[in-house]
C-alpha cells in the first residue's frame, strides 16, 4: 500500500475512534506507563535495584541474559514482601514509601511512585517471589500480560527475588528500538555502577550470561570507589569532605591531568540517588574551569546529603532530574567546596592514607611494599648509598632571569632537609634542559619547570590584580615596534586597563609604540611579543570583559610568557626554590592549561622496575 495511502487511512480511524471517551484498559495503562518508566532494560534494572536498596537488603546478586532483554534477574536479602501483599506490589501507584503529601516532600527512599513494578510486569513475563522473616516459607506470583496467579508456595530465603523474561514480548515495536545485546549490556553495567556507588555498604554481584563481571564486597565510599573506577582514579584523586549547616559534601574528585575525552566518569549523588542536575554540572564545570585543559572533562564521584525537604526528586518519572530550594546557595557551596580541593596541596582519605592533590598520578601503578615477590628496600638502604647530609636550602621568590647568572641564596635562610615535610622533595638535577629530577621520601619526583613556573606566576599575578597591587617594573630601555592601526587605537582606549595590568605602553607615532613598564614577574620575558599579545586580546574580548569574564585567560598569557624556557639551565638552589615555590601554591598540580607539572615514582615501583629482592 502506498504510504501516503496507509497514514490517510490511519488518521480517518483514529478520528472515528476519537468520537468516544473511554477509559484505557488497566494493562495499556501500564504499557503506556513502560514507555516512560522502562525506556530499556537498564531501566527496569534500575527500579528493581532501587526496590532492593530500599528494602534494606545487605546481598543483592543480579543476573543477565542477552544484555537482559532475555532475563533480569535481581535477588536480595532485603525484609521481603508479605504474601498478600505480592500482588498489590504490581498494581500502579502502590507503595509501602510514602502515604500523604507531606511524605512526598520528605522523599528519604529511592523508588516511591508505585508504578515501576507494575510497568515492567506489563511488558514481560515476570515471576516475584518472597519471604519475611517471620514467614514459614516464600510465596511467589507469576505474571504474563493480563495473568496474575494467586500466591503459591516457593523455597526462598529471606529477601525477595525479581525474575523478568522476554521484556517487550508483548510490545515487538518497543523491541526493535533496542541496540545491540553489548550495548544494552553496557547501559545495565552503568546503572549497577551508579547503585554500587551509592551503596558501599551493600555486597553487590553481577553476572551476565552466566559468567561472572562484577563482585564488589561491602565496604567504606573509598574503597567502593576504587573496586568500581580502578586505582588508577583512586591514585589521581583527592578525597573531599565539606560540611555546611545544611548540606554535607563528600567523595572523590580527579585532577585535572585525569581529565577525559567525555563525561563518562561524572557520578553525582544527592541523598544516595544518582542525579543529573544542570546546576550541579555548571557549578562543577566552574569549579574546574581555571585548571581543566580545552575540550576535556572533569572525573568524580560525588555524594550530596541535604535535608530532604530542600530538594524536590519528584519532577521526571526516572528521577535523575531534581529542583533545589536554595539553588544559588547550592552552587556557592559546591563550587567552593571542589575549588578548595582542587587547590590545597594535601587531602585525607577517609582510611587516613594521604594522598597529593599535586600528584597527577604515579608514574607507574602504586603497589605495596611486598608484592609478587618483590622487596623494597628500606630508605635506609639508600640513604647510606646516597647521604643524607642535612642541607640548606634557600627560599626564594621565583622570578628567575634567563639570561641572568646563577641565583646566589641568601645563606641566612636555610631550611632543615626533611623530606616529609616537603612532599617535592629536594632537587638532583636537570634532564635536557626541560625537567627537574627530585627525591622526596616516597621516591623519585619530575617536574616540567616551565609548566611549573607558569602556574606559580599565574596565580602570583590573579592575587595582585584582585589585590590591585600588580607591581610595575620601568625598563632600562623601552622596547619600541611596529604596531597596526587597530593596535594603535587599543592603547588609545584602553590605558586603564593597561595600566591595572601593569603595562605603560605609549604611543611614539602612527605605527611605533614603545614599552615603558611592564609587571615586575614579567621583566624577562620577550617584551615586544608580551605587549602584541595583550593588546590582540583587548582587542579581541573588549575592555568591559577582559577584566571580568576573561580575566583568567589574559593572566594565563602573561604568565607563559614570563614562565623559565626550555633549556634554561638552572642551579640546585634554583630548582629547589621553584620545588618551595610549587608546594606553597595553589593548582601547582596543574599548569595554566590543565597540563600536569609533575609525577612522582615510588620506591617500590623502581625495585619491581628493576627487579630487586627477585
Amino acid at each position: 500500500m502506498d504510504i501516503q495511502l496507509h497514514i490517510i487511512i490511519t488518521t480517518f480511524k483514529n478520528l472515528l475512534n476519537m468520537a468516544t471517551i473511554k477509559p484505557l484498559p488497566e494493562l495499556l495503562i501500564n504499557q503506556i506507563a513502560a514507555g516512560e518508566v522502562v525506556e530499556r532494560p537498564a531501566a527496569a534494572l534500575k527500579e528493581i535495584l532501587e526496590n532492593s536498596v530500599d528494602a534494606g537488603a545487605t546481598k543483592i546478586n543480579v543476573q543477565l541474559q542477552q544484555g537482559g532483554v532475555k532475563q533480569i534477574r535481581v535477588a536480595d536479602d532485603g525484609f521481603g514482601i508479605a504474601k498478600d501483599e505480592l500482588q498489590l506490589a504490581l498494581t500502579r501507584h502502590s507503595t509501602s514509601k510514602i502515604s500523604t503529601l507531606e511524605d512526598l516532600h520528605q522523599i528519604t527512599s529511592l523508588g516511591f511512585r508505585g508504578e515501576a513494578l507494575a510497568s515492567i510486569a506489563a511488558i514481560s513475563r515476570l515471576s516475584l517471589a518472597s519471604r519475611q522473616v517471620e514467614q514459614i516459607h516464600a510465596w511467589q506470583i507469576l505474571v504474563e500480560g493480563k495473568s496474575v496467579s494467586q500466591p503459591m508456595p516457593s523455597s526462598l530465603a529471606q529477601g525477595t527475588t525479581l525474575d523478568v523474561n522476554d521484556l517487550y514480548f508483548n510490545i515487538p515495536a518497543r523491541r526493535k528500538f533496542l541496540k545491540s545485546e553489548a550495548t544494552e549490556f553496557a547501559h545495565c553495567d552503568e546503572t549497577f555502577k551508579r547503585i554500587a556507588l551509592s551503596q558501599s555498604g551493600i555486597e553487590f554481584v553481577l553476572q551476565h550470561n552466566g559468567k561472572a563481571r562484577r563482585h564488589l564486597r561491602a565496604g567504606d565510599p573509598a574503597q567502593r570507589i576504587a573496586s568500581v573506577l580502578g586505582e588508577e582514579f583512586k591514585q589521581a584523586a583527592a578525597w573531599i569532605d565539606e560540611q555546611s549547616a545544611e548540606m554535607h559534601l563528600h567523595g572523590m574528585v580527579a585532577l585535572p591531568a585525569y581529565a577525559r575525552s567525555s563525561r563518562d566518569t561524572q557520578y553525582f549523588f544527592v541523598n544516595h540517588r544518582f542525579v543529573n542536575d544542570k546546576l550541579i554540572s555548571h557549578a562543577l564545570r566552574e569549579a574546574y574551569r581555571d585548571v581543566l585543559h580545552l575540550g576535556r572533562h572533569p572525573a568524580f564521584v560525588l555524594f550530596l546529603d541535604i535535608h530532604p525537604g530542600s530538594v524536590d526528586v519528584n519532577v521526571h518519572p526516572t528521577k535523575t532530574e531534581v529542583r533545589f530550594r536554595e539553588p544559588r546557595a547550592l552552587h556557592q557551596f559546591i563550587f567552593h567546596a571542589i575549588n578548595k580541593a582542587l587547590a590545597s596541596p594535601h587531602k585525607e582519605l577517609p582510611s587516613g592514607e594521604l594522598t597529593s592533590i599535586a600528584r597527577p598520578y604515579q608514574i607507574y601503578p602504586k603497589t605495596d611494599q611486598t608484592q609478587g615477590g618483590t622487596v623494597s628496600q628500606p630508605t635506609s638502604f639508600y640513604g647510606t648509598l646516597f647521604g643524607t647530609e642535612a642541607r640548606s636550602i634557600p627560599t626564594l621568590p621565583v622570578n628567575i632571569d634567563p639570561t641572568a647568572p646563577a641565583i646566589k641564596p641568601d645563606k641566612s635562610i636555610a631550611i632543615e632537609n626533611n623530606q616529609d615535610n616537603h612532599p617535592l622533595g629536594f632537587a638532583l638535577g636537570q634532564l635536557h634542559g626541560i625537567y627537574i629530577l627530585a627525591q622526596n621520601a616516597r621516591g623519585l619526583i619530575v617536574v616540567d619547570m616551565h609548566a611549573a613556573h607558569e602556574r606559580i606566576l599565574y596565580e602570583k599575578l590573579k592575587q595582585a590584580l584582585d589585590q590591585h597591587e600588580i607591581s610595575m617594573q620601568p625598563l632600562l630601555i623601552p622596547v619600541t615596534f611596529y604596531a597596526e592601526h587597530l593596535e594603535i587605537a587599543a592603547i588609545e582606549e584602553n590605558q586603564a586597563i593597561l595600566d591595572r595590568l601593569g603595562f605603560e605602553i605609549a604611543v611614539l607615532s602612527p605605527t611605533t609604540v614603545a614599552v615603558r613598564a611592564v609587571p615586575a614577574t614579567l621583566q624577562h620575558a620577550d617584551i615586544a611579543q608580551l605587549a602584541r599579545d595583550i593588546l590582540r586580546e583587548i582587542r579581541e574580548y573588549g575592555a568591559s570583559q577582559i577584566l571580568a569574564a576573561k580575566r583568567n585567560e589574559i593572566l594565563a598569557t602573561m604568565a607563559c610568557h614570563g614562565a623559565i624556557r626550555a633549556n634554561r639551565k638552572l642551579t640546585l638552589e634554583e630548582m629547589n626554590a621553584l620545588l618551595r615555590e610549587m608546594e606553597m601554591t595553589e593548582r601547582a598540580a596543574q599548569c595554566n592549561h590543565g597540563r600536569p607539572t609533575w609525577f612522582e615514582t615510588s620506591l617500590a615501583d623502581l625495585d619491581k622496575l628493576f627487579m630487586r629482592g627477585k
